[in-house]
């Protein structure tokens, strides 16, 4: 067990103890109103306790709580030392570590090419639930989820059909995790006429052809965004990415492993490069899921400059975190409209929309949902600058990061070929390759010759993690060789044998 310390330095604790305590089945805890000083407590009466497994059951109703489980009102003040030890319960010795996989996809009516609406969306997920043994999701009476043991499906503020998969010990688990849940999707959902389309950016229709899920914190959210950037509702509603979550032994190595996603998520943003359409038309850019962000809400998105600080660590990203505004606050499985109040506010029990309450460890980790930057933190880091793709991609994009952070010697590497990259010139990127992807000009010469060294450093370290999983990397190793994205791709079939339609891009990307 690592050492806490509460005097700046390494924060970090078995995972297995806070396990104990907030009864969860995995790596990725689920937290109670328990406070960090009951995580200490507690210590002793956790070691060597062991929870038994519960057997599924079919047709189970789960409870609505799209973020956490509904909790009692905390009874003591959080602390900024619980907040900063929730992420450091994050920690794992690296056998412990796992690769959870993310992505969504369109849904859509092969027929009319038209977007699902969500009386087709619940059919299929009812279907899924009765067909394949999941458990249903309910928020009132409307079916929004499912889960099964570790996996999740959930919905989009526009129906895009997410998978959550289970942490995963190898890319061919992984690999196989996709391809069971495609199987299961697409044998509901042919037989209803609905395909589903692999890409970054709804490429036919507008937000006025979207349908809007019934998930209460998405209304919040869709109020919110056009106060604070004139992209938010598109990336609400016309977004598609793949994302993975990967693990840290410590806070010195999140340090480490932040500082390398940020700094390489514009080559992984070109590599999956694949949201070129908008309304029927090319956009102009190559990633146009990745441009939206940068108008979104720029007080919860971006690279995070910070990251690269000296002093930077959990408690920095707790500071970061706790002036974001807040978006919600979940009681009694009904959203309360929070936007723009602070949560440090609400630690002093002053938020206008409780007033008097203090918020619980889940309040805190709903509240970390909804901060959107390229690395995300939680009790692990997401790599979030990678477009929808097909399923090849979709097992690519954790090869890439898996091979990269996973592997020391590849880190480390990364780590001192990008450590005299300037805020400027990592900010640069982030702007310019949703444009020009890997065509960016980039010091002496372009982005293409950074990601193939990227690439075979990624290559390199899957080879001596030694579970033959360097095949997975074929997708974007052809991409990096022919400096050609799959966006332009793309682009080159709407200007020759697509006859200047978006329309077979359905049939090209449909999984």
């Amino acid at each position: 067990m690592a050492v806490i310390s509460q005097g700046g330095g390494s924060y970090c604790i078995n995972a297995e103890i806070v396990r104990c305590i907030y009864g969860s089945k995995d790596g990725y805890i689920s937290p109670s109103s328990a406070t960090w000083n009951s995580v200490k407590k507690a210590q002793n009466l956790c070691l060597g306790i062991t929870k038994a497994g519960s057997k599924h059951r079919s047709g189970v109703i789960v409870a609505a709580s799209p973020p956490t489980e509904d909790v009692a009102v905390a009874a003591e003040p959080l602390t900024k030392e619980d907040l900063i030890g929730y992420l450091a319960s994050g920690c794992k010795p690296k056998d412990k570590w796992r690769i959870g996989t993310e992505h969504e996809k369109f849904g859509f009516e092969i027929a009319t090419l038209r977007p699902m609406r969500y009386e087709q969306i619940a059919e299929l997920l009812n279907g899924v639930a009765e067909r394949f043994d999941w458990d249903k999701i309910m928020e009132g009476d409307n079916i929004i989820g499912l889960k099964q043991g570790m996996q999740s499906i959930s919905l989009e503020p526009g129906g895009q059909f997410e998978l959550s998969g289970a942490p995963l010990e190898t890319l061919h688990q992984t690999c196989a995790e996709v391809n069971s849940h495609l199987y299961q999707v697409k044998a509901v959902a042919e037989e209803m006429g609905i395909g589903f389309l692999g890409i970054g950016f709804q490429p036919k229709w507008g937000i006025k052809d979207i349908p809007i899920m019934p998930k209460g914190r998405y209304e919040i959210m869709r109020n919110y965004m056009p106060k604070v950037g004139s992209l938010g509702l598109d990336m609400m509603f016309r977004t598609c990415t793949v994302q993975v979550n990967l693990d840290f032994s410590s806070e010195a190595d999140m340090i480490r492993k932040f500082r390398a996603g940020l700094a390489l998520q514009p080559i992984a943003t070109a590599l999956f490069a694949n949201s070129p359409f908008t309304e029927g038309k090319p956009n102009g850019y190559l990633s146009m899921r990745s441009h939206i962000w940068t108008d979104t809400d720029n007080n919860r998105a971006g690279m995070l400059p910070f990251v690269f600080d000296d002093s930077f660590g959990f408690e920095q990203y707790v500071d970061y975190a706790l002036d974001v505004p807040m978006y919600f606050v979940y009681r009694k499985k009904k959203y309360m409209d929070c936007s723009g109040m602070s949560f440090r506010d609400f630690m002093e029990g002053k938020l206008p929309a409780l007033p008097g309450e203090l918020p619980s460890l889940n309040d805190w980790e709903n509240h970390l949902t909804t901060i959107f930057p390229e690395v995300r933190l939680k009790r692990y880091l997401e790599m979030r600058g990678a477009d929808g793709g097909p399923w090849r991609r979709l097992c690519a994009l954790p090869a890439f990061w898996v091979g990269l952070l996973y592997d020391e010697v590849s880190l480390q590497n990364v780590l001192d070929m990008t450590a005299d990259w300037t805020k400027e010139e990592r900010q640069m990127l982030r702007n310019k390759v949703p444009k020009t992807g890997l065509k960016t000009p980039f010091r002496d010469g372009m982005l293409k010759h950074v990601a193939e060294e990227v690439v075979k450093l990624a290559k390199d370290g899957l080879e001596r993690r030694g579970f033959k999983e360097v095949g997975f990397l074929n997708e974007v190793a052809e991409v990096v060789r022919t400096g050609v994205t799959p966006a332009e791709k793309l682009l080159e079939l709407y200007y020759g044998k697509w006859g200047q339609s978006v329309d077979p891009v359905f049939e090209e990307l449909l999984y």
